[in-house]
């Protein structure tokens, strides 16, 4: 598996200034975050606004004094953050999984939007031998450094895909020959049910609503990790090193016929 080899950095990088930020974007830069002064105009800004659509990046519309807390500088009427990570497509890396001679083990991420969390998670799912990351676009945790910090450095090595359309992407994997696992509550089979020796994506849902409907509907299987206390509920980066390891055990013995 090719791993994201960009030199590390300690933080994400502040970009201030319509200019400068248009640069950023036209030059490669992940943008991980782009807030921008709401009722802005001018000719600058229309500059802008086409060339987010044209690379696909959604801005956040804000109050300036948004922006003026994020900087004493002259803003411009937009900040943004680039990324500290390179995303990846899972259409390049699924591919090269299959010609390697592996079974792909995929971990979908639905809007889980706590950095410790996906921290954790990412730490959890390196140390696993998840062949990638695949979360939403659109609500779901930035990677940021607090998120680098707990994931001990693992997201800087795991591929982390980042995609618009994610219920297409979850129905690529789907196409793809990977069976859709979601771990929820709503179901009376367990994560002990499914054969994870098979190409698998795991999907684990965000800390309050769990995985949306949409992907519930299409799953091939539905498992619940088996809970006899009283609390009946699980942090989302524990659920998740659960299910993973119970695929790693039935990969490192399989369940006989």
């Amino acid at each position: 598996m090719t791993f994201n080899s960009r030199p590390q950095r300690e933080s994400n990088q502040m970009v201030f200034g319509i200019r400068a930020i248009m640069e950023a974007i036209t030059s490669g830069k992940e943008i991980e975050a782009l807030y921008v002064q709401r009722g802005i105009g001018g000719g600058l800004s229309q500059e802008l606004k086409a060339l987010l659509s044209e690379y696909n990046i959604t801005a956040q519309q804000v109050p300036v004094e948004k922006l003026n807390r994020l900087t004493a500088k002259n803003h411009q009427g937009a900040v943004a953050f680039i990324s500290p990570i390179v995303y990846q497509k899972i259409e390049n890396i699924i591919p090269e999984i299959f010609e390697k001679g592996e079974v792909p083990l995929i971990l979908v991420l639905d809007s889980i939007t706590d950095v410790r969390n996906m921290g954790a998670i990412a730490r959890t799912a390196e140390c696993a031998g998840v062949h990638a990351i695949v979360i939403p676009a659109k609500g779901s945790a930035q990677i940021n450094p607090d998120a680098i910090k707990t994931s001990a450095g693992a997201l800087y090595k795991i591929p982390v895909c980042r995609h618009d359309n994610f219920m297409q992407t979850v129905k690529f994997l789907q196409e793809s020959g990977l069976q859709l696992v979601c771990c929820t509550e709503k179901t009376q089979d367990d994560i002990y049910k499914p054969d994870y020796t098979a190409p698998t994506a795991v999907i684990m849902g965000s800390e309050e609503d769990g995985i949306r409907n949409e992907i519930i509907r299409i799953a091939d299987y539905l498992a619940k990790i088996p809970m006899f206390g009283e609390i009946e509920s699980l942090n989302v980066s524990v659920s998740t090193g659960i299910i993973l390891y119970e695929a790693i055990r039935q990969r490192v013995a399989p369940p006989t016929p």
